[in-house]
């Protein structure tokens, strides 16, 4: 069978599901952590760059004509609605065309787009670019966790999920700490230095993208689309590099899978399958990504403005303090990441919901009562981010497992993009005008909106959450595609390890 044209609508039973989530830990398995989970760092890297630079790019003899509020105004919500329409975009063609495809394109336009950024020569240029450079981030969210999550072990998959999706923050450190050197007229001319930082972005991309090539295709998304024998051959692949490596023959899997492939499904199919057949996980969907998006803007937003409003730091001094908060929110997922997977999820994205919202709350009544100092603020936010982000990123673990895989990519596009959309444009809208009047009051109401969001979510999460931890997908969401054992023709199935 030469393409998913020639093989779709054949009925196959397969054991290949089973046997991608009976291997252990591999090498191979750090392949795709670091070909597939390193782009979250260009994210962080993007975002941080921005706002450090703003005040360089509005310089006379930056080469750009545009102001500071536009890098961080404008600019930003181009990025945050090209993510937003990426993801939807890309996520559906992903759960179309396929994972490794979409995110080999995806790719490509993050280079492309922040290479020629890095060339801007007007402001109408730098934001098309930044528009560009985020519709390519955006379908890198759902393609991206999409093949991780069909790739990696059930016995791993939370931990791994979050320890790629917390990566964002090595990025923030990484993008926080460029911005010093790259801006320092010093060392580089001030119309150089901002390009060096997107121009690093690409070239990182282009590493990453190198690595990629050696990532295969889902072998669960060609299964569906009548390419059972490339699932076949990519897993028999796997399985003698894993044996090779450990020295001995890998168990036998157990579990069969039923389906009747198809080559594409509807939209429509997919919109009243997460709106309708599974409108629990829907709202919990929805709760978790508001939640987060809304403690974010409520601590990170304005926590420049509040430094320099209420402790007199200086604003070129904020960024140590971002890149010590960016260093909490990373630590969570990677520590606590293991818990998913042997705790539960229920248990833990209700715990990580309700306890950083109510570190938040406690929070806020210090900073009310005066107790706090930039240190001590910024010690607060690094505890309740510690747990925020564990929670924030098993909320693309959560839409990206508890939803069929023929609209898994759609899935994780859709909730991806409203809480993106809740967290670049309503967030903002609302948090800077409460951040930035300079009243204790206001402020203190901000952070207590979040926490409020939060701790809504992590209730949610305790009634809705699925026991997601050590199960195979299948058996999380049934394929749309998956039909009785018994109507498998005879001789229809793939191979057994």
């Amino acid at each position: 069978m030469t393409t998913a044209q020639a093989e779709a609508g054949r009925t196959v039973t397969t054991n290949i599901p089973a046997r991608l989530d009976r291997l252990p830990w591999a090498r191979w398995h750090w392949t795709i952590v670091i070909g597939l989970g390193t782009v979250w760092i260009l994210d962080g890297l993007e975002v941080t760059v921005v706002g450090n630079i703003a005040g360089r790019l509005s310089e006379s003899g930056s080469g750009l004509s545009i102001t500071s509020s536009q890098v961080t105004g404008l600019a930003a919500a181009l990025y945050v609605a090209g993510a937003c329409v990426g993801a939807l975009f890309w996520g559906r063609m992903t759960d179309r065309f396929g994972r490794k495809k979409l995110f080999m394109i995806t790719l490509a336009v993050y280079l492309a787009a922040t290479a020629l950024t890095a060339i801007s020569f007007d402001a109408w240029w730098f934001f098309l670019f930044r528009f560009l450079t985020g519709f390519g981030i955006g379908g890198e969210y759902a393609a991206i966790n999409s093949a991780i999550d069909e790739l990696i072990p059930a016995n791993y998959r939370g931990r791994v999920d979050l320890m790629i999706n917390g990566s964002f923050w090595v990025g923030a450190v990484f993008g926080s700490l460029l911005s010093i050197p790259a801006l320092n007229t010093d060392l580089l001319a001030a119309n150089v230095g901002w390009r060096l930082t997107f121009a690093l972005g690409a070239v990182l991309a282009l590493v990453i993208l190198l690595v990629r090539r050696h990532v295969p295709e889902s072998p669960r998304w060609l299964l569906i689309h009548g390419r059972e024998q490339e699932a076949e051959e990519v897993v028999s692949a796997i399985e003698r590099e894993v044996e090779r490596e450990r020295g001995e023959p890998l168990p036998q899997p157990h579990g069969e899978l039923t389906i009747h492939q198809r080559q594409s499904v509807g939209f429509l199919e997919i919109a009243r399958t997460v709106f309708s057949d599974y409108r629990k996980r829907a709202v919990l969907g929805f709760s978790l990504f508001i939640g987060q998006a809304f403690l974010y803007n409520a601590i990170t937003f304005g926590f420049g403005a509040i430094l320099t409003k209420f402790y007199d730091i200086p604003a070129d001094h904020t960024g140590y303090y971002f890149a010590v908060i960016a260093v909490g929110n990373f630590m969570g997922p990677l520590l606590l990441g293991k818990l998913f997977d042997t705790v539960g999820r229920r248990v833990m994205i209700s715990s990580t919901y309700l306890l950083s919202g109510l570190l938040l709350f406690g929070t806020a009544w210090l900073f009310d009562r005066g107790s706090l100092s930039a240190g001590t603020l910024t010690a607060c936010w690094c505890a309740v981010l510690f747990f925020a982000s564990a929670g924030a990123s098993s909320a693309y673990l959560t839409v990206s497992e508890i939803f069929p895989m023929e609209t898994r990519a759609m899935s994780i596009a859709f909730f991806y993009a409203l809480g993106t959309a809740a967290g670049g444009i309503s967030g903002p809208l609302l948090f800077a005008d409460l951040t930035g009047t300079g009243r204790v009051g206001d402020t203190v109401l901000a952070f207590q909106i979040g926490a409020g969001l939060m701790c809504a979510a992590g209730l949610v999460a305790a009634a809705l959450a699925v026991r997601a931890e050590r199960r195979s997908l299948e058996d999380i969401a049934k394929p749309l595609t998956a039909v009785p054992a018994q109507a498998a023709p005879a001789g229809s199935g793939t191979g057994a390890a």
